[in-house]
């Protein structure tokens, strides 16, 4: 059997999947606040691996989140990642972060729009057809109500951005999906498949997440 350990920790969700031929059998995940993922993702690997009843040596790859995201959330991902790999010999799997969480929509027509914060009116998006080929890549971009405009599908936007975008992005074609905000391993379950069976996997040793932007640090203001 095909086991892929699938990763997703892009956004404030750490979630784990395990996918045998491509579906989903087990998924641990929990969408915080504050971000938790160095504290769960180890535990939450171990504890769908036991409940699977099979070993980390059943794995034939790993597949992780490659953003865009949270830079922290990212680096803990792919690390891990990386770690099981080396170990065990297995091919990696990169999958983009903003087609997983389109891929949780089901419309007949229209575009996807997934969305991740990025802070202030600024979001990480693309777009994608109801079948999920992508019409546009992924930009980081700053939301005004001209955004969008020349577009007369119907655009179904999902993402944590919902709250804040849909105050500007008021057009009658439009439509906020406010219970998809985050992106889950669930959905890489057929994505990582795909990519393994055409052998589609990243160098482990020189892989890096897809930040889209530099990380910035700043100086305490205390």
């Amino acid at each position: 059997m095909d086991y892929i350990l699938n990763i997703e920790t892009a956004t404030k969700n750490c979630s784990v999947a395990l996918a045998k031929e491509g579906k989903t059998i087990l998924c641990k995940e929990i969408a915080e606040e504050g971000y938790s993922h160095a504290e769960r993702l180890h535990v939450f690997i171990e504890e769908i691996i036991q409940e699977a009843g099979i070993t980390l040596n059943d794995l034939v790859a790993v597949a992780v989140s490659q953003g865009p995201g949270s830079y922290t959330g990212l680096r803990i991902g792919v690390s891990a990642a990386k770690g099981l790999c080396f170990a065990l010999n297995i091919p990696l799997i990169a999958i983009d972060t903003l087609k997983t969480l389109a891929s949780q929509v089901t419309v007949s027509d229209g575009l996807i729009i997934p969305m991740i914060d990025a802070r202030r009116m600024e979001v990480y998006s693309a777009i994608f057809t109801s079948n999920f080929e992508n019409r546009r890549g992924t930009l980081a971009e700053i939301i005004t109500e001209n955004s969008f405009e020349d577009f007369q599908e119907t655009l179904y936007f999902v993402g944590d951005c919902a709250e804040k975008c849909k105050t500007v992005l008021t057009k009658d074609n439009f439509v906020f999906l406010e219970d998809i905000k985050y992106p889950s391993a669930k959905e890489m379950s057929l994505l990582s498949f795909e990519k393994f069976k055409t052998n589609d996997t990243v160098d482990v040793a020189y892989f890096e997440p897809f930040y889209l932007k530099d990380f910035m640090i700043t100086t305490s203001k205390k």
